[in-house]
Formats: C-alpha cells, sequence, structure tokens
C-alpha cells in the first residue's frame, strides 16, 4: 500500500478543520484531522511543505515506524504543531489499514472492552435558570453526564456560555459553539478569580437542589486558578460530588497539583493541552490526577494516545478524552474507536456538530440514550467530502483572552 498522493484540505463551515487525506496507488484513502483551533495554518502548513512530500512512496501499512520517523527525524520535537501534524498522518494511516482489512479501527486495536461510550454534554447559562433549561435540554436528548459552566456576577463575557457563542441552532442545545471569534485580533474578555470562587459552590448546590444527587457533574476551571485557589475550589465543590474538575490550575507546574491533591479529593482531569506521554510521565506517576484529558487530534493520533493511556492504567487512571467541536468528525471517531478499545476508559467529552460541519464529514458513529459508539464500518467510519468542504473556505479566526480589571492579561 504505497501512498502516492497527499492532500491538505482546509474547510471552514461554521469553524476551520485541517484534514490530511491520504492516497494509496491501490486505491485506498484515509483521512485524519489535524485541526489547531486559532492555528490552524500553522499545522497546514507543517503537513503540506514538510510532512507530505515524505509520505509520497513510502509503506501506509507501517504505522508505527512512520510515527517514529516523523517525529524523530525532525529533530525539534514535541509542541502542539508538531503532534497535531503527526496525528493527522496516524489517523490517515489507520484509516487506509482499517479499510484495507475491511474492519473498523477498534477491531484492529483488539476489539471493543464495552457495548458504548458514555458521554458528556455541555451545559451552561448566564443564569441559574438558563443553566437549568440546558441541563433539561442535554437531559432530553440523551446526555447522562453534564459539564456545568456558568455566568459570574459582575463578568461581561465566560468561557463555555453557549449564549456567547458566535452560533446556536434553533433547538439551543445543537450548537457549534465556536469561541474563535472571526476577525483580525483576538476578542478580550474579563475576568475575576475571587467572584468566580465564591460564586461556582452556590451554582452546583443549586443545582444538586434541583436535579438530585445521581447526575454526575463536571466542570472545567479552564488553567485560571493558583495551584491554593485550586484547592479551594476542588474543597468547596466536594459536597456536591463531581465526577471531576477540569484543567484546576496551569497543568506546565505539575509539581503544582500535589498541593491541589493534599487539600481536595474532588477527582482531577488534566491534560487538554498535553501533547505527548512525556507531558504525563510525573502526574501519572505521581497519580496527580484521576483523567486523561487528552484529544486524539492534539497528541499523535491513535498510536500515541493510546500508548499514555496504557501507562495511566497502570496507576487506575482513566480517559477522559477531549471531544469539542474544535475536534473535527474525524478526530472525534478516533477517539470512539480508541476509547471503545482501551480497558480504562472513563468518558467521553462530546459536543455536537452543526449540520453544516455534518454535510461536509459523513459519519458512521452513533449517539444513542447517552452512549456513543463509532460505527462498524471499516476504517475510521468517516468521509470527506471535498466538494462540499470547498463551499468553505478558510476564515482567520482567534480563540478570546482574558484581562483583569487592573488590565493584565490572564490565562483564558
Amino acid at each position: 500500500m504505497i501512498i502516492d498522493k497527499a492532500e491538505v484540505i482546509v474547510t471552514s463551515p461554521g469553524r476551520n478543520f485541517v484534514t490530511l487525506r491520504l492516497t494509496t496507488a491501490d486505491g485506498h484513502v484515509g483521512i485524519g484531522d489535524g485541526t489547531l483551533n486559532g492555528r490552524e495554518l500553522a499545522v497546514v502548513s507543517y503537513l503540506r511543505d514538510h510532512v507530505a512530500p515524505l509520505l509520497i512512496g513510502s509503506d501506509a501499512s507501517r504505522i508505527e515506524d512512520t510515527w517514529q520517523f516523523l517525529y524523530r527525524s525532525a529533530y525539534w520535537r514535541r509542541g502542539p504543531v508538531t503532534m497535531a501534524a503527526i496525528a493527522a498522518v496516524d489517523m490517515a494511516l489507520w484509516d487506509i489499514k482499517g479499510k484495507a482489512a475491511g474492519m473498523p479501527v477498534y477491531q484492529l486495536l483488539g476489539g471493543a472492552s464495552r457495548n458504548g461510550l458514555m458521554a458528556y454534554g455541555h451545559a451552561s447559562g448566564k443564569t441559574n435558570e438558563e443553566l437549568f433549561d440546558s441541563i433539561r435540554a442535554h437531559q432530553e436528548l440523551g446526555y447522562r453526564s453534564i459539564r456545568v459552566q456558568t455566568g459570574v456576577p459582575g463578568l461581561k463575557s465566560i468561557y463555555g456560555i453557549a449564549s456567547n457563542a458566535t452560533f446556536e441552532a434553533n433547538d439551543g442545545v445543537r450548537y457549534d459553539h465556536e469561541p474563535a471569534q472571526r476577525g483580525a485580533f483576538p476578542a478580550e474578555e474579563d475576568w475575576d478569580t475571587r467572584s468566580y470562587l465564591r460564586h461556582i459552590p452556590t451554582v452546583f448546590e443549586a443545582v444538586r437542589n434541583e436535579f438530585g444527587p445521581e447526575l454526575p457533574l463536571l466542570h472545567d476551571a479552564h488553567h485560571r486558578l493558583t495551584p491554593i485557589q485550586a484547592a479551594q475550589l476542588g474543597k468547596s465543590l466536594e459536597p456536591y460530588d463531581l465526577f471531576w474538575l477540569e484543567d484546576c490550575t496551569p497543568a506546565e507546574n505539575q509539581e503544582a497539583l500535589r498541593l491541589v491533591r493534599q487539600h481536595t479529593t474532588t477527582p482531577l482531569a488534566i491534560g487538554e493541552i498535553f501533547n505527548t506521554v512525556w507531558d504525563y510521565q510525573q502526574i501519572i506517576r505521581e497519580q496527580l490526577i484521576d483523567y486523561v484529558r487528552s484529544a486524539v487530534t492534539h497528541t499523535g493520533g491513535i498510536s500515541h494516545l493510546k500508548k499514555v493511556l496504557d501507562y495511566a492504567s497502570q496507576y487506575q487512571i482513566k480517559s477522559g478524552m477531549h471531544g469539542p467541536t474544535d475536534v473535527s468528525p474525524v478526530g472525534m471517531a478516533a477517539a470512539m474507536h480508541l476509547g471503545l478499545a482501551i480497558h480504562n476508559f472513563g468518558i467521553q467529552e462530546y459536543m455536537q456538530h452543526s449540520a453544516q460541519t455534518d454535510s461536509v464529514f459523513k459519519q458512521s458513529y452513533s449517539w444513542s440514550n447517552g452512549f456513543l459508539h463509532p460505527g462498524n464500518e471499516p476504517g475510521l467510519g468517516v468521509t470527506l467530502d471535498v466538494d462540499e468542504a470547498g463551499k468553505y473556505p478558510y476564515e482567520q479566526a482567534y480563540l478570546p483572552f482574558n484581562r483583569l480589571a487592573d488590565g493584565t492579561v490572564h490565562d483564558w
């Protein structure tokens, strides 16, 4: 299976996606997701100018060897751009191998370890009333686990609130929440940590009072807290029995999670911005987290994220793979195949893409009664409609950033 064509396709059906399409001389086609939200063209150049020429004439069946070649031959290792580009290649090769074998990728990974993947949705609201409506709407769609994000009094715009999104569908739930706004400069938002820390526990108290103790609840602090602030938040949320607290403090300072662990038993999910197993070495070995949050798209593909999760399994740490709509349906399918196969699956983040995105990426995966399944089509089970993709050209977009009241730039 010799690769004789490598194409990088950029499309923007409501948001920007980067897809690598590989074709072999014997007619097999594989696709991979290389989307890096807000920095898409960096991956496009890496793939088109540096990686694609190296793939022509290579054997598509040699997935591990290709991974090691792309990682080690560049000398400049790791980082989101490199690892997203390698991920796109890796996914496309698994897609080809599955099609050549006539089997879905999860079968090539050892077969299913479960019947479906429990997923959580993103409920949000500027007020408690709006938040409650969002939770109910997600429950009606079948979600059995809910991430709760809420407005904070005194702040105009805050991460994760659907009603702040640039696109929202008529039903108020099936939105392609795209914080990366079109334009030449990122949008500025405001932030106040003390207001947030005072308000969030009252929200979870209200949610528990309204929806009871059984509903699994999650929350994302989005890297905005210092270690002691994160410890305070985790401790204050203990009465409300969270499934996890995500990205409670910037994880580059991994030792900081020791302090958080000392003060709270709230489970911690970390790693959305990690890209390799080496980023995880300390926090997995010291059991400072409970869930691995990386995306297949941003962590070197199926081959590499499986190694991360195999390592995590030694310490009873589970998967919680990143899966908002800045991961294309190709990347989502890859996560589902991996999640179905591994033993230490935890939960899958799942935001439903817009109708425009679904028209570009045809999917075989299914959503039913709170569970996902990648389907049984050979390969990843997603096809790219190139003609439809061509209707949505790339649009420059940036993620927002935060400033404190005194003008200091803060983590978004």
